[in-house]
């Protein structure tokens, strides 16, 4: 007997790579296709002084991820690698992928790409990209 798992959401999702390659942006696009064995979901928040990036990568070890900033361009790529010891055989089931990652997301010209820092804590990874002080509001006061 052969199971198969269900995913409910897989062809909206495969459509929605589709659509993306066609006009080439987002992780969909040929590149990353050919790059990338899964993808890591990633929250993306603004704060007053800088964009925050968290991406979910459990079970990669920090050294295998890296971080790369190019032409307003930020690429977290990386990889989950297997156990050594593992015996297929004994398994009746693998869900946990393994492999390659690679997810590309554009920079608004308000970041500043030479202050930004990555660090990774329990198998979630934080990027934090600082605003330009020159772009920070500021308060006026007005005289009277």
């Amino acid at each position: 007997m052969m199971l198969t798992r269900y995913e409910p959401w897989s062809l909206l999702n495969q459509l929605s790579r589709e659509l993306d390659r066609l006009h080439g942006s987002g992780y969909g696009n040929e590149e990353t296709a050919a790059a990338a064995d899964w993808v890591p979901a990633v929250d993306i928040r603004e704060e007053k002084d800088a964009y925050v990036l968290h991406a979910d990568v459990p079970g990669v070890d920090p050294k295998d991820i890296e971080v790369h900033m190019e032409n307003g361009v930020l690429t977290i790529s990386g990889e989950r690698k297997a156990e050594t010891k593992e015996e297929r055989e004994n398994y009746k089931r693998v869900e946990r992928i393994r492999g390659s990652f690679f997810r590309r997301f554009s920079l608004p010209d308000t970041a500043d790409a030479e202050r930004i820092s990555a660090r990774s804590v329990n198998g979630v990874l934080e990027v934090r990209i600082p605003k330009q002080e020159k772009v920070q509001p500021r308060r006026i006061s007005v005289e009277g």
